[in-house]
């Protein structure tokens, strides 16, 4: 989201906003302070429909260590001895929540507090606890203050009779971690009892909302393993075929079958009793929606989850994949034959959807433990000592007429709003054409420090290969900072020495050729646009001589492309 990464100007046509022609409201899986303060959350609900947001401590972590959006409100808190690592990360996280919810607020109003929602989630640590759900959930509830929040409870046995409590008490809740048809199903007759108790008590029905977080994508990750591991093993090709015809099925039908039972739980005598006084029923909001698997769409999730009376929270990367080419329809209610087949077939081969389901939910809360760990660990860190970016720093002085024309054009800038319009990929500031496609360096390093891991465990499985060299084949920008980083820090002890090759001069390519032991070398492709001409070159030329010396079947594996 841009500032952030996300998101391109919104078309004429924009398929987040004709979502809700079909009854679903768009929400946004996401949060970050620049989000809300470079008016990005503002322009999002205006131009794209944005109807409401989730938040959880994976997402907080990410913000806070991957980010300097904090450094005012960490320094702050610096000198807070009272105040442990948890209850810092709260003022932290409650400061966005409010900041959010104001602007969400309209949509609110609009949707007579239908949407216009951000959840704050209690503390994983109390997933198994009852009674600490309830006081946490209460306790984050006051002190949010905002009307048009949810609090997240987890659907697990212990949280599921908190959730009805607290809606009891009339308080908003989302409930999250759902995989489980019948799990879900508990929940949402928790939700009428607990409706039906705060109408009994004389509360205004119309004031409560919640919605049931149904997770999607990663019941098709764990289904399609078990699969895979079964296919291994197949006894015949009718067994292989009737497992194949399995795969990346059973996440979208176990959701539709879910939506077909809210439909039947929201109706009869007893809900409508609950709709004549004002009630709002418990939309299922589709959660985890984004593709895991790289053979399937990008979209794949919130394309055939749509359908009236939901909700889809949508991370980043796939908000702007489906704002560029999402179709559409009504999905949701197409194929519910085809998905009790599915889940039927499931069940043929031996393979428990409710066996996933639990093993699910309890990664779930574990996985959200982790993330809550290191999240409290950076808040701690960053509270006790320095809490600005450790970045090399260098001093410089312009002669006197230059200094002048540089202060000028400061001022321009600032007072005319064009470092805000800057961060928001505004084309305006240069010719009004391409230009905001060319500002991905703006949040690059912030987006590459979220990926560390992945980038560590890169670099472990390249010394273990005991490569002898690595070969960059770029041209220009892609091959000059790999350069001067190789200059700046030499050969690294237990990895490959680097090299650049950025000239078509046939004696220098020949000249590398020759260097290099191609049987014990990787090579990495170096272009900013992926079009770029002499890279591509030099790749199928590396290639083919690699291909050559190796053989075809391990010559895809000496290769990254950058």
């Amino acid at each position: 989201m841009q500032p952030t990464g996300v998101l391109d100007t919104a078309k004429a046509t924009n398929p987040l906003k004709d979502l809700l022609k079909f009854g679903q409201s768009v929400w946004l899986d996401y949060i970050r302070r620049d989000l809300i303060t470079t008016g990005e959350l503002k322009r999002l609900i205006q131009e794209d429909g944005l109807r409401g947001m989730t938040s959880n401590p994976a997402i907080f972590e990410k913000a806070i260590v991957g980010s300097t959006d904090y450094a005012d409100i960490l320094t702050s808190l610096k000198n807070r001895t009272d105040l442990d690592a948890k209850a810092r990360y709260e003022l932290i996280a409650i400061r966005d929540i409010q900041d959010a919810a104001d602007l969400l607020r309209p949509v609110y109003d609009e949707s007579k507090l239908r949407d216009g929602y951000i959840s704050l989630e209690v503390s994983p640590y109390l997933a198994r606890e009852t009674q600490g759900t309830l006081e946490e959930a209460r306790r984050l509830w006051k002190a949010v203050g905002r009307p048009n929040i949810m609090i997240k409870v987890p659907g697990t046995a212990e949280g599921i009779p908190a959730f009805e409590q607290l809606i009891s008490e009339g308080i908003n809740v989302n409930v999250t971690l759902l995989f489980s048809q019948g799990v879900y199903q508990k929940v949402a007759e928790a939700y009428i009892r607990g409706l039906e108790k705060f109408a009994a008590s004389g509360g205004d029905v119309k004031r409560v909302a919640s919605v049931a977080s149904f997770f999607i994508s990663r019941i098709d990750n764990s289904v399609d393993a078990e699969i895979s591991a079964r296919l291994k093993s197949a006894k015949n090709s009718q067994e292989e075929q009737k497992l194949k015809g399995l795969l990346g099925k059973v996440a979208i039908g176990n959701g539709k079958l879910a939506y077909q039972r809210y439909l039947n739980i929201f109706s009869g005598p007893q809900w409508d009793k609950l709709r004549a006084k004002g009630g709002q029923t418990q939309r299922v909001l589709w959660a985890s929606t984004s593709t895991k698997n790289p053979a399937y769409p990008d979209i794949l999730y919130v394309q055939e989850m749509i359908g009236p009376d939901t909700v889809n929270t949508i991370p980043p990367a796939t908000f702007d994949a489906f704002r560029d080419h999402g179709l559409p329809r009504e999905t949701l209610t197409e194929g519910v034959d085809e998905a009790k087949q599915v889940m039927a077939g499931l069940a043929s081969v031996g393979i428990s959807i409710d066996v996933i389901t639990d093993k699910l939910t309890d990664d779930g809360v574990r996985l959200f433990e982790e993330a809550f760990d290191k999240l409290l660990a950076a808040v701690e860190k960053s509270t006790q000592g320095e809490t600005t970016p450790k970045i090399n720093q260098q001093t410089y002085k312009l002669p006197g007429a230059r200094a002048k024309t540089v202060a000028k054009n400061l001022n321009d800038w600032r007072g005319n709003g064009k470092v805000r319009r800057l961060w928001q990929w505004d084309a305006s500031l240069w010719t009004i054409t391409d230009e905001s496609k060319w500002l991905g360096w703006l949040d690059i390093t912030e987006k590459q420090l979220e990926k560390k891991d992945q980038f560590h465990r890169l670099s472990e499985e390249i010394r273990k290969e005991k490569f002898s060299d690595i070969l960059l084949l770029g041209m220009g920008g892609s091959s000059l900072c790999p350069e001067v980083l190789e200059k700046t820090f030499g050969r690294i002890s237990g990895f490959p020495e680097m090299h650049v090759l950025d000239s078509t001069d046939p004696a220098q390519v020949k000249s590398f050729e020759k260097k290099l032991d191609l049987a014990n070398s990787l090579f990495i492709v170096s272009s900013k646009s992926g079009t770029t001409l002499e890279p591509n070159i030099f790749k199928q030329y590396f290639f083919e001589r690699v291909k050559q010396t190796i053989g075809a079947e391990k010559a895809g594996s000496r290769f990254i492309a950058v």
